[in-house]
């Protein structure tokens, strides 16, 4: 049965489409309008066609919802909504500004010419100057609006371009961060150490498989003695990831692959299970995949890792968020019970907003806390030290190393990508943290 959100969301995507669309058609019509009129036509249909063919596949969605279970086409026909409309949307800014122009010069030119006939002899008439002056106002106003539309479809393929790119080269561009974790309390057993962190792998939106193996290759290539997984392997369903998870199973780590779950991972934004069995057994089958892939799964539970008879504590905690509707699973008591006396403690903990919330506040022994979850939005500018993206308009903590008094947090970028199949300047990240106790 469709769900009232379902319905509401893909009315919203349609009606904003059909906005958009109808807004941004003034800059085509703008400049064809002293085309031919088969050339016209042509355009119109050109242009309408894209908005039919979205009408078409979010209606089917709402109708025949589990049908299209093609995953190539799901991925970038969003993909391709996504660009096309976000491209439109700049376009539209530009017409926007156009309209805004010409309603505060409509009303000034009423006021003016009020005025200016209650001074003229309505006996004489219009005078050849005064017609002269409102063609060549008529003239400036066409010129002035093909300037803006075209101006408006170019500044518009700028992000096409932008977001298109991202979508064949940014996807599985990989980059390795590499971090020195300063840890006073650090036992010297573990000076050295090094863990790699990998976050949101969403198997569910991959379709190149010789890519994805060329990022778990460079994971490989490190040769961590310990490998976080910080959340999100699967979009929705475990069986997004059986097509992948011989691949995963190849990362392999000394000291252990330790492994949590993050809000997508539940199953809970899929509206078509039959019954609650069948959903809680969709997270039992990935909570055995993760055991078969050899990684340990940590659900609200501790564990200690051993080197030269010194110990360090790992926690691992379910999926806790403080934005939206994000599920609150994360229990720091019942994972923490009985913990033994650790001078260093790590957190697994898939959402960033439970650092900011819980964390910090209330689980002061706590040294460092590692999540993934934003995806850096997936979109953003990262210069040097410099670094921006929409993401930090939502968390404080979006991506990167921040320090809050003694204790630390690491955001990871994500490995995969989710929704828009692409990325922009926030590119997919594997992180490798070097411990050390002196700074």
């Amino acid at each position: 049965m469709i769900q009232a959100f379902q319905i509401k969301l893909a009315i919203f995507f349609i009606l904003f489409a059909l906005l958009i669309d109808s807004y941004s058609w003034q800059a085509i019509r703008a400049l064809v309008r002293d085309k031919s009129n088969l050339t016209r036509k042509i355009f119109a249909y050109i242009y309408w066609t894209i908005p039919v063919i979205v009408t078409i596949y979010f209606i089917h969605g709402l109708l025949f919802p589990g049908q299209n279970n093609n995953k190539f086409i799901k991925i970038y026909f969003n993909g391709f909504y996504f660009v096309i409309y976000a491209s439109k949307f700049v376009v539209c800014l530009f017409l926007v500004f156009d309209d805004l122009k010409r309603l505060s010069k409509i009303c000034w030119l009423s006021v003016f010419k009020s005025n200016k006939k209650n001074l003229i002899d309505p006996t004489q008439g219009d005078t050849l100057e005064h017609i002269h002056e409102e063609k060549e106002e008529e003239k400036e106003k066409i010129s002035r609006s093909q300037f803006l539309a075209s101006t408006g479809l170019l500044v518009g393929a700028v992000p096409f371009i932008i977001l298109s790119r991202g979508i064949i080269k940014g996807a599985y561009d990989y980059r390795v961060r590499r971090v020195q974790l300063y840890l006073p309390n650090l036992p010297s057993g573990f000076e050295g150490v090094k863990i790699l962190q990998v976050s949101d792998i969403h198997s569910g939106s991959f379709t190149n498989r010789d890519a994805v193996y060329k990022g778990i290759q460079m994971i490989k290539a490190e040769n961590a003695d310990v490998v976080f997984f910080t959340g999100d392997i699967v979009n929705s369903k475990t069986d997004e990831l059986y097509d992948w998870q011989n691949l995963f199973a190849e990362i392999k780590a000394p000291m252990g692959v330790f492994s949590i779950y993050g809000n997508h991972d539940y199953g809970d934004y899929v509206n078509t299970w039959k019954s609650k069995e069948e959903k809680d057994q969709n997270l039992a089958d990935l909570a055995s995949a993760h055991k078969n892939m050899g990684w340990n799964l940590l659900r609200n539970e501790h564990i200690t890792l051993t080197k030269n008879n010194q110990r360090i504590g790992i926690i691992g905690v379910e999926n806790w968020g403080d934005k939206g509707r994000f599920q609150k699973y994360g229990d720091m008591e019942k994972a923490t019970k009985n913990m033994p006396d650790v001078p260093v403690k790590l957190l697994l903990s898939h959402d960033p907003s439970h650092f900011d919330t819980i964390v910090s506040k209330q689980h002061q022994e706590i040294d460092v806390t590692f999540s993934g979850h934003t995806h850096g939005f997936q979109f953003g500018v990262e210069i040097g030290g410099f670094k921006w993206s929409p993401s930090q308009y939502i968390y404080p903590h979006w991506a990167g190393l921040y320090q809050e008094g003694r204790q630390q947090l690491y955001v990871n970028r994500g490995f995969g990508f989710l929704g828009y199949p692409g990325r922009v300047g926030i590119l997919p990240e594997i992180t490798v943290f070097t411990l050390t106790k002196n700074s």
